[in-house]
């Protein structure tokens, strides 16, 4: 409502209670044009009230929600259903046009100012996590691997005799198709065990570079978050080669925005070096529905060649979603959630430390991986070559999500390219290993079911085992009693868990 529809209106309400409304209504007012003023997010969230005037208010200024509005063209914001509408905000017409991502729609304003804040307030929130001299950066609806696509595909124009990408071994079937899918070759540079962390093996990595030849490398490929033992590449060392051999450099960081330690590495790498773009996950980092990635870097003009790279007009689902997020969420929350995230990181590793050593276990040590911890599998590993992949379906089907068992010896082939010891990072890592990760998002009860019902699923594996043992040296009676505490532990993890009765 305008200031006249107030003046009509105080002619049927007493001039007092709609006075006392529009107050009301302009301190909303406030906080969006504080918004769009600023373009940074605020530091404290809004609320649900001020979130839907504000997603309206650029509804409307879309032609398919002009009242009146006649279209004759192919693509004009119809939708057939009402419900899809509103799970849209009508926010229909998608952002960009069909030469750039970034670019202005002119029937569609009010969705191309909500792309413009939402890379605004994502620009705004990389800076806070850590990376202080990003200069630019834009929402792709497209998840982690396609968009590092997009950023091979943007360096082909500026390399035509590059075939090669030089890329330090990560157990990710993403990650390396994104290279093939550009039509690229991977070059695997093996990874060196330093204590119980695999960690970049920098000679490797310069030596390749100086037998293909810098300029038949399109670019250096490194990796940030990763699942332990791997640990985050040495990227500063590599900013420096690349900068020394004019290669470009682009970062997978997909969930390592939440981590101070990864955005630093970051930050370190473009100052000391090279460092062209890094991409990130949008739902690994915050906490929403799979599909968007952002791709970011230090030199405005390249991060607007990867936008005009996308062919045609994208979907504003992921755009609209952050925006939604940050906004609830404000500088303050984000920064709790960061906090939070690292408390939890240190209270898993704690109660996993603790886990493994009461089954002879022990944790491995990976100072360097801030998000993901690896736990040893060596005693039920050394009794059955199948027992860790069993530990990993039976944890899947008592509701535990994120675990990887990883055993050993475990050969795969992605697109063409043959991976011995695939999921550990290396051809032969020296055991086999259990994976958990205390992300964004993660809480305390958590981490206790977690560790609650590994511990009862390393016990039935044990006693499994231990009857198969006694088995065979014929003790019959050992192995009723192994069956019949077996059985005990089996109940005890349908009861305890739902409640439903005491544990035995």
């Amino acid at each position: 409502m305008n200031p006249e529809s107030f003046a009509a209106g105080e002619r049927r309400v007493s001039p007092a209670y709609v006075r006392q409304g529009c107050e009301a209504r302009r301190a909303h007012e406030h906080l969006i044009r504080l918004l769009l003023e600023q373009g940074k997010c605020p530091e404290d969230g809004w609320d649900e009230s001020t979130l839907e005037l504000f997603l309206h208010e650029l509804a409307v200024m879309d032609s398919n929600n002009f009242l009146g509005n006649c279209g004759v063209g192919e693509r004009e914001g119809r939708v057939a259903s009402a419900l899809v509408a509103r799970r849209h905000y009508r926010f229909i017409h998608g952002i960009g046009r069909s030469g750039d991502i970034s670019a202005v729609q002119p029937k569609a304003a009010g969705s191309s100012l909500l792309n413009k804040i939402t890379n605004s307030l994502v620009l705004n929130v990389i800076k806070l996590a850590g990376v202080h001299s990003v200069a630019s950066c834009f929402v792709v609806p497209m998840a982690t691997g396609m968009s590092l696509t997009l950023c091979f595909l943007t360096l082909r124009h500026k390399r035509p005799k590059a075939k090669y990408i030089i890329w330090p071994r990560i157990d990710q079937k993403s990650c390396f198709k994104s290279m093939v899918t550009a039509g690229f070759e991977p070059v695997v540079i093996e990874n060196v065990l330093e204590g119980d962390e695999l960690r970049t093996d920098l000679k490797a990595v310069e030596a390749k570079i100086q037998e293909l030849g810098p300029e038949h490398i399109l670019c250096l490929h490194s990796t940030t978050a990763c699942f332990a033992p791997r640990v985050p590449d040495r990227l500063e060392e590599l900013a420096v080669i690349c900068a020394n051999y004019d290669i470009p450099h682009v970062v997978n960081n997909a969930y390592g925005l939440q981590s101070s330690k990864c955005m630093h590495l970051i930050q370190q790498g473009a100052r000391v070096g090279r460092i062209d773009a890094f991409v990130q996950s949008l739902d690994k980092n915050f906490m929403v529905p799979v599909g968007g990635a952002i791709i970011a870097g230090f030199n405005d003009p390249f991060i607007q060649d990867i936008s005009k790279m996308y062919p045609g007009r994208a979907s504003a689902s992921p755009s609209l979603d952050v925006l939604i997020t940050l906004l609830s969420l404000g500088c303050s929350g984000y920064r709790k959630l960061l906090k939070e995230r690292k408390e939890m990181f240190v209270y898993l590793s704690t109660q996993l430390k603790k886990l493994a050593e009461a089954h002879n276990e022990r944790l491995l040590q990976t100072p360097h991986n801030p998000i993901s911890l690896a736990m040893t599998l060596k005693t039920i590993d050394g009794h059955h070559d199948k027992a860790v992949t069993q530990l990993g379906s039976m944890l899947f089907t008592r509701q535990v999500s994120g675990a990887r068992a990883v055993p050993l010896g475990n050969v795969q082939t992605v697109s063409g390219h043959t991976f011995r010891g695939f999921m550990s990072h290396a051809d032969n890592y020296p055991c086999a290993y259990l994976n958990a990760a205390a992300a964004i998002g993660m809480k305390m009860q958590d981490v206790d079911l977690f560790i609650k019902r590994l511990d009862k699923c390393l016990n039935i594996v044990r006693k499994e085992q231990t009857r198969a043992s006694v088995v065979s040296g014929a003790d019959r009676n050992k192995a009723e009693d192994a069956d019949i505490e077996e059985m005990a532990l089996k109940l005890d993890d349908v009861l305890g868990d739902v409640g439903q009765g005491p544990a035995l």
